[in-house]
């Protein structure tokens, strides 16, 4: 069965459509990720689905209710984390997780039931009656996955759970949060731009490209569908475009991504192709400045569908090159 339904979906400002008629199923106890770069529109599709923002056209169903004409049963149904911190600092955190189960008018008994279980669930127990503006970023962040679970929703939405957390947080974050999937079967939909996030949570992936799904499928197979390897060239621009076409020429490269300075070749066996594909250059006179090589991951089928990284947005170039790819030497 289907937890949440979406067909179609839009939401204007003005001329500007920021969700630009989106359309997916998420199934019961499924982990789903709207994965793309900051502005792409996730978020305001989840405010849709939460009842926050009305939705200008389209329809969606969240735990079987409309968006549009059932918004009371669609929060009933569901728990949400935002982007930004949303705690008290200056309650413990049980009194937080006690404050939002009487806005949910949770009676007494099964409210002190429920708070112990969440701060087992997220091994806050010894922490329970520490002021929050006390706690790590990570311990925040689990209070407040943990605060999304007091009313047993059926839907949890998280928006952006790990972003400004440290690598290791981050991590144990994720693992957080499969565990809380696996023992209450949770739906979880959540947004990210994170690509290791997404490969590591979710079952499907939704990647969002200014307001509109350009690929969905699960990690896997969104990868297995590139094939083969991925020969990663930083390439100079003189030459760079009879460079492309004369690699068009080629039988054995089965796809040609570029963007800014990159050029991404899906070669089988491109270990042994690289000196093919250097021998071409040269012919061309165009200026290798590296060469990598690698499987291809979430963020090879970003560049694919879109043409950029999905971090395109920060970072200088040396950087993203020291994040997308292992250089050839490791082989």
């Amino acid at each position: 069965m289907d937890a949440v339904v979406v067909e179609n979906l839009v939401k204007a400002f003005g001329e500007f459509k920021a969700v630009n008629g989106i359309s997916f199923k998420v199934r019961e106890g499924e982990i789903f990720g709207l994965l793309g770069p900051n502005g792409a529109g996730k978020t305001t599709a989840i405010k849709m689905l939460t009842t926050l923002l009305p939705p200008t056209s389209g329809r969606a169903k969240v735990a079987g209710f409309e968006i549009k004409n059932k918004q009371n049963e669609v929060r009933k149904n569901i728990g949400i984390i935002f982007q930004d911190p949303s705690l008290d600092e200056d309650l413990t955190g049980k009194e937080n997780l006690e404050f939002h189960a009487i806005l949910y008018n949770i009676e007494k008994k099964k409210r002190d039931e429920k708070i112990g279980e969440v701060l087992k669930l997220v091994e806050l127990e010894d922490k329970a009656d520490v002021l929050v503006k006390n706690y790590s970023g990570g311990m925040k962040r689990r209070l407040e996955i943990g605060r999304g679970l007091i009313q047993e929703p059926k839907v949890l939405f998280l928006d952006e759970p790990t972003v400004g957390l440290d690598p290791q947080t981050r991590r144990h974050i994720w693992d957080y949060i499969k565990k809380l999937n696996k023992l209450k079967k949770t739906t979880l939909i959540l947004t990210t731009h994170y690509i290791e996030e997404a490969d590591y949570l979710c079952s499907r992936v939704a990647f969002v490209e200014n307001g509109k799904i350009v690929a969905l499928d699960t990690p896997k197979a969104l990868k297995d569908n590139l094939g083969g390897d991925v020969v990663s060239l930083q390439v100079d621009s003189e030459g760079k475009e009879e460079f492309i076409r004369s690699l068009k020429g080629a039988r054995w490269i089965k796809n040609i991504s570029k963007h800014e300075d990159f050029v991404d070749l899906n070669v089988e066996d491109g270990e042994r192709r690289i000196p093919e594909i250097m021998a071409i250059a040269n012919k061309k006179k165009v200026a290798i400045k590296h060469v990598g090589l690698h499987k291809p991951s979430l963020e090879d089928v970003f560049i694919h569908y879109t043409g950029r990284t999905i971090r395109d947005e920060g970072g200088s170039t040396k950087e993203q090159m020291r994040s997308r790819h292992k250089a050839f030497t490791r082989r």
